[in-house]
């Protein structure tokens, strides 16, 4: 994450979550845990709109998180509705990282900056593999 500030068009790909009772901490406010959980579920909306295997139990090669850095800016109260934005940042031989912001529905700046680490790895082999050619397709340099 080298940007200090995120607006709306440097995301490609956007899913939208809503705010669950069960989501909250003992201040009423969204447990900062959650986001985690948050951006996992868009990361996997985002898998399947590139054409990956929903169920990748039987797959030689999928993903597993290398590592992740998570800014939290402001907080979140319930009921909201949330739109989670990604975008393929950069790609390397083995590994990638996707930026993921999570904005309140309708406002400007994000609520929390997180950038993901994965590397493709083949569970078979049990090491790193080359990153499937799916995510070259949507990786785009010039953001």
């Amino acid at each position: 994450m080298h940007k200090q500030k995120y607006e709306r068009t440097d995301f490609d790909f956007w899913t939208t979550i809503d705010t669950r009772w069960r989501d909250l901490d003992a201040l009423r406010h969204i447990n900062h845990a959650t986001y985690l959980t948050y951006m996992e579920d868009a990361r996997i909306a985002f898998y399947i709109e590139m054409g990956m295997v929903e169920d990748r139990w039987d797959e030689n090669v999928a993903t597993i998180l290398g590592g992740m850095t998570i800014s939290w800016l402001k907080q979140v109260n319930h009921p909201s509705s949330l739109e989670i934005g990604q975008r393929l940042s950069r790609i390397g031989s083995t590994s990638f990282d996707l930026l993921t912001a999570i904005f309140i529905q309708n406002e400007t700046t994000p609520v929390c900056v997180a950038n993901f680490k994965l590397v493709a790895f083949n569970y078979t082999q049990n090491k790193p593999a080359p990153v499937p050619s799916i995510f070259h397709k949507w990786h785009n340099p010039m953001k």
